[in-house]
C-alpha cells in the first residue's frame, strides 16, 4: 500500500476551496493520476484485463456486480486479483438501472430502479459491501452506481450513501482543475470501443491540467461495451512507459491520497 494512504477510515470529503490546485501535487511529482476501472465482474476482465495489468505492473479497480455468475464461479480468481494489489469495489448486487430511459430495454423487470425504494437500494449497497468484505477483508470502499443512475422511486440514493464510501464515480466531463473535484461525484469516462489515440488523449489532457483521469471500462476483448484487447494492452504500455508522468493506482488509494492532501491544506468543508 502506498505510503500516502491513511490507515484508518475517513468520511467522504471534497476539495472545496479555491487555491488548492496551486498547492496540489501528486505523490512523486507526476503530472496526473490515472484510475483504471472495470465494471460488472466480466470474464474478459479476469482473462485479459488483469493479466495485461499485471504484465505492465499496474493496478486496476474492479466494480463487481455480486450476482454475476463470473463472480460466483471464479471466486478464487477475484481473491487472487485482490491479493495482487487490485481493488475490488462496490457495484451493487443485482445491477439495478432505470428502465424508463432510452436504450434500456435490456433491464430486467425485477431490477428496474424506477420501482425500487430508497430503503431497498440502501440495503442492496450495504449488503454488497459485506459480501466484498468476505472476499478481500477490506473495509474502505469506492462505488460506481450501475448505469450511473441515482434515482429510486422515492429519492436519490447516491447522495444517501456518500458517507459510506471514500469516493464515488459518476459519468461526467473531465476535470478542468482539482479545485472542482468532489470525490462523491468523481467525473468518469465510460468508453465503448475507444481508439488508442482517444485513450492517450484523455490522460494527456489530465497531465496538462494536473488532474485525475478516471476511466471505467467494461469488456476487454469481449463481453459488452468493449475495448479492443490490443488497444487496451497498448494503452497500458503507454502508461507504464511514463511512470514519472502518470500515477496509475487503485481508485481507493488515489481518493485517500487526495483526502490526505486536503487535510494537509486544512480544507474540510463540502461544496
Amino acid at each position: 500500500m502506498s505510503k500516502w494512504i491513511i490507515a484508518t477510515g475517513i468520511t467522504l470529503s471534497v476539495l472545496s476551496q479555491s487555491g488548492i490546485a496551486k498547492e496540489f501535487t501528486w505523490p512523486d511529482g507526476q503530472q496526473a493520476a490515472v484510475s483504471l476501472g472495470y465494471d460488472d465482474a466480466l470474464a474478459s476482465q479476469l482473462d485479459i484485463a488483469i493479466p495485461q495489468l499485471n504484465k505492465h505492473g499496474l493496478s486496476g479497480t474492479f466494480y463487481l456486480t455480486l450476482s454475476s455468475p463470473v463472480l460466483v464461479e471464479r471466486m478464487d480468481a477475484w481473491r487472487a486479483a485482490a491479493s495482487s494489489g487490485h481493488e475490488l469495489a462496490n457495484h451493487s448486487i443485482n445491477h439495478p438501472c432505470r428502465a424508463n430511459l432510452p436504450g434500456r430495454e435490456w433491464v430486467e423487470a425485477e431490477n428496474q430502479l424506477d420501482n425500487w425504494s430508497m430503503t431497498r437500494m440502501l440495503r442492496e449497497v450495504s449488503q454488497a459491501s459485506s459480501f466484498l468484505y468476505a472476499i478481500d477483508g477490506q473495509t474502505i470502499r469506492t462505488y460506481t452506481p450501475p448505469c450511473g443512475d441515482r434515482q429510486t422511486k422515492d429519492g436519490d440514493y447516491v447522495s444517501a450513501i456518500e458517507p459510506k464510501f471514500v469516493a464515488i464515480r459518476l459519468p461526467g466531463a473531465p476535470l478542468v482543475s482539482m479545485d472542482e473535484l468532489d470525490l462523491s461525484h468523481t467525473p468518469t469516462w465510460f468508453p465503448d470501443q475507444p481508439s488508442l489515440d482517444a485513450l492517450i488523449a484523455y490522460v494527456e489532457e489530465a497531465a496538462k491540467r494536473g488532474t485525475l483521469a478516471s476511466i471505467s471500462f467494461h469488456g476487454v476483448g469481449g463481453d459488452h461495451m468493449r475495448v479492443n484487447a490490443d488497444v487496451h494492452d497498448a494503452f497500458l504500455a503507454y502508461l507504464a512507459k511514463h511512470p514519472k508522468r502518470f500515477w496509475v493506482s487503485t481508485f481507493r488509494d488515489i481518493a485517500q491520497y487526495i483526502q490526505h492532501q486536503q487535510s494537509d491544506a486544512g480544507l474540510t468543508g463540502k461544496k
